[in-house]
């Protein structure tokens, strides 16, 4: 591990110095997971924009519970928490906007241009290069906090992944050539990125954000299946609806909203 380059707090408060989250910056080495790290925060009360950064999670997961491969020094392995005053109805669109903010970020430090897959995967070309995950917690129909875990695959080599993830996932490093990206200055602009963007959602609302989401979308356009209860449901993504949906036009024409679950681009 001697050639890993470690995550600078200082190096990160000055890329964030724009941000009014940099100060509450938790970094640790190891951690099972920074979005159980970073609740456990939350529900002690800490304030908004408390973020926790790990070199390392033994135990980081994605959506639908699946594993998260976060391997030392070589990636963003990071939680946000959230406070904002909005129904529980609003967290698909806090995803969304987490998504912009990321994808904004990255492609302003790193030069990679990744799009954005409904709801929350970060593409280089077809392959995931970050996913972003959302967990609310709510008091009567409001959310109390909301933790936006964010895992970005920064430094890896083909060599990093294992077997089930060769051909599906990439990472900065990959797709740059082999030239790495300094990981403290990509924290620190998904931390202003994400603070800028985020008071920009509570003022201005959703429907302004879901155009930028539009515009780095590798989704719209396309054909895109999904496995629903009643079957394999296939259509060409649209647009997003007023709740961040994904809005799918079956053969017959048919419009149809899909607000959860997993999206196959094909």
């Amino acid at each position: 591990m001697s050639n890993i380059e470690l995550l600078s707090l200082s190096g990160l408060q000055q890329e964030a110095s724009a941000s009014r989250w940099g100060g509450h910056v938790h970094m640790l080495t190891t951690v099972g997971s920074t979005q159980e790290e970073a609740k456990r925060l939350a529900e002690n009360g800490a304030p908004e924009g408390t973020t926790v950064i790990a070199e390392e999670q033994t135990g980081g997961r994605g959506r639908q519970g699946r594993k998260w491969h976060s391997p030392f020094g070589k990636g963003i392995w990071m939680s946000v928490v959230l406070r904002p005053s909005l129904p529980l109805l609003s967290t698909p669109q806090l995803t969304l906007m987490a998504g912009v903010a990321v994808c904004r970020a990255i492609r302003r430090v790193s030069g990679v241009d990744v799009g954005i897959k409904w709801p929350n995967d970060l593409l280089a070309g077809d392959r995931k290069i970050c996913g972003i995950l959302l967990e609310s917690s709510c008091y009567e129909n409001e959310l109390a906090y909301c933790i936006a875990g964010i895992g970005i695959s920064v430094n890896l080599a083909e060599e990093d992944y294992p077997d089930f993830l060769n051909g599906v996932g990439t990472s900065l490093l990959i797709e740059r050539g082999g030239a790495s990206v300094d990981r403290s200055v990509l924290a620190g602009a998904v931390l202003t990125e994400l603070d800028s963007l985020y008071a920009f959602y509570l003022e201005h609302g959703f429907s302004p954000v879901a155009r930028l989401w539009e515009a780095m979308s590798v989704t719209l356009g396309r054909q895109v299946a999904r496995n629903t209860p009643q079957g394999r449901m296939e259509g060409l993504a649209t647009g997003l609806d007023d709740n961040g949906g994904l809005l799918l036009m079956d053969r017959s024409g048919q419009i149809h909203s899909v607000s959860s679950g997993e999206i196959e681009l094909i």
